[in-house]
């Protein structure tokens, strides 16, 4: 398997030559890494960044990333309110992208894994 491939993940993902075969919970439902530089940020909150870790957990597994709202709320034991708080922190910072994609759909978000450039000081 080639790393810096072009290739969407999903595709490089098919072709893996091995298989987690186990009953523990934890391997087998995968696990999420956030980008140092999101952790140790302190401008960023801990409930922006708890909700940019699970967009960025539905990104990885499916390459596409709309959750309702209501079900993000749901997931990370918070009310909607905070979580649109946080989501518009995280647009803010530019984070994520996020496509509005009409009334009663989900919008679509797209998650920012890179560091952004820092304004030159002098």
């Amino acid at each position: 398997m080639a790393f810096g491939s072009d290739r969407p993940i999903g595709d490089i993902l098919k072709e893996r030559n091995m298989r987690l075969n186990s009953i523990d919970p934890i391997s087998r439902h995968g696990f999420t890494q956030i980008p140092n530089f999101i952790l140790r940020d302190p401008n960023v909150s801990i409930g922006a960044k708890t909700v940019y870790a699970l967009l960025l957990s539905y990104a990885w597994h499916n390459e596409l990333c709309f959750p309702g709202q209501d079900r993000l709320a749901k997931e990370v034991g918070m009310g909607l309110a905070s979580v649109n708080r946080f989501i518009k922190e995280l647009e803010a910072c530019s984070l994520i992208e996020i496509t509005r994609r009409g009334q009663g759909k989900t919008n679509f978000y797209t998650v920012n894994f890179v560091v952004k450039k820092q304004g030159r000081k002098g």
